[in-house]
């Protein structure tokens, strides 16, 4: 995303014209965005070589999800459908994880049916159902163990995972309980330690702790691991200030953990790959004046964007033309949602607004379209992808009819 003569551009097409041309609100996803945030990935943690896979549900857009497929990327998951969406993508059972904590019975047949590479266990009793099940089947399942590092990650608390306060996991004394008795089953292969401590991380201490304790913890179950996945949480810089998360560093500590733990790496990035992808586009229906500051009213709501509303998360907002102008205004941009939650953000010094004119709410690509709704039974907003200078419509808009 770039401006060029005050007009902002994706993919060298002008998004003014793609807003007219496709309605909003609309997101609109750049291909070379993402390409570019996997080839980077991989070429940081090429010393560790690890299987990365994708966190799907941070965007679970089949067509997305082809396109990383063909990057050579697996898939994490946490449903039956996000699995489903995973396989009609063409992603490669032996790259797909499901992790989770509330599986469900037909969940794990499916699962096991599918032979995916591992069913990342979260208790006691989710690891006996798993046994049973394989059992009937007369199979010999895969699994890994969730461990729960009781690492605070410093992040929001609604995205934190992996305190001993949070669902997330088995504590250490209950993991190697479940170590032991792993390994007298007949219906079940140990693979993996699993751990994943939250989302939108921006440093690398709370990985160093988890690292220290995972290498602790393998050391008391003298097992080999084939797999160590570590999640995934890594975040990006929604405010655009630099404030990147640092993977060369986190890569130079996997190194030297992998010099006392000979296993192969699992990453389950989402936001990391996806997040800054895509904008969402939005028409400014009304601009009305309030106590203190105006109100942008958008066509965009909390239905089609959540993140504000759920985590009072902060995003960029960028006009689609700059005009060179600034406001003594403070402008609130909300949505048309009957919720005094449903706004995006409060800006001083913007440049002045009119109505009938557009904006972009910037890096949604994570947890977008994924946790859209049809509150106020509004229908959820299309998607399209720039490649190549090319639009592909990824999602059609939803019509009212669909919803009735």
């Amino acid at each position: 995303m770039i401006y060029i003569k005050n007009k902002m551009k994706i993919g060298g097409l002008e998004v003014e014209k793609l807003a007219k041309k496709f309605r909003t609100p609309l997101y609109c996803y750049s291909y070379e965005e993402l390409y570019k945030n996997v080839i980077n990935l991989k070429k940081i943690l090429r010393k560790i070589n690890p299987l990365i896979c994708f966190s799907v549900k941070s965007n679970s857009n089949i067509k997305i999800l082809k396109e990383i497929k063909k990057l050579g990327l697996g898939a994490d998951v946490v449903s039956i459908g996000e699995l489903m969406k995973a396989l009609k993508a063409g992603i490669n059972p032996k790259k797909i994880v499901f992790s989770g904590v509330g599986k469900t019975k037909n969940e794990i047949e499916y699962a096991i049916n599918k032979k995916i590479l591992l069913i990342n266990a979260e208790s006691k009793n989710e690891i006996a159902l798993i046994e049973k099940i394989a059992k009937s089947k007369k199979r010999k399942v895969d699994i890994g163990i969730r461990l729960n590092p009781n690492t605070d990650a410093k992040t929001l608390s609604q995205i934190s995972t992996g305190k001993k306060e949070n669902k997330f996991g088995v504590d250490e004394k209950t993991f190697l309980k479940l170590v032991s008795f792993i390994k007298q089953s007949s219906n079940l292969n140990l693979k993996c330690l699993s751990a994943h401590i939250g989302s939108q991380i921006l440093d690398n201490q709370p990985y160093l702790k988890m690292l220290n304790i995972i290498d602790k913890v393998i050391k008391k179950t003298n097992y080999q691991f084939e797999y160590i996945d570590l999640g995934g949480g890594m975040g990006i810089d929604y405010m655009h200030n630099n404030n990147k998360f640092d993977f060369k560093k986190y890569s130079l500590n996997i190194q030297k953990f992998l010099k006392k733990n000979n296993s192969t790496i699992i990453f389950e990035p989402g936001r990391s790959i996806i997040g800054n992808t895509a904008i969402l586009i939005s028409k400014i229906i009304y601009i009305k004046n309030g106590f203190k500051k105006d109100f942008v009213i958008l066509d965009s709501a909390m239905n089609d964007f959540m993140r504000p509303a759920l985590y009072n998360a902060k995003h960029k907002i960028l006009p689609l033309k700059k005009n060179n102008t600034k406001t003594k205004k403070i402008y609130e941009f909300v949505g048309p949602i009957c919720e005094s939650t449903d706004k995006f953000s409060t800006i001083k010094k913007f440049q002045k607004l009119n109505e009938d004119e557009y904006i972009a709410i910037c890096d949604v690509g994570a947890y977008g379209t994924s946790l859209a709704s049809n509150y106020n039974v509004r229908p959820k907003p299309m998607e399209i992808l720039i490649k190549d200078s090319k639009i592909k419509i990824i999602n059609k808009r939803q019509k009212l009819s669909e919803i009735m």
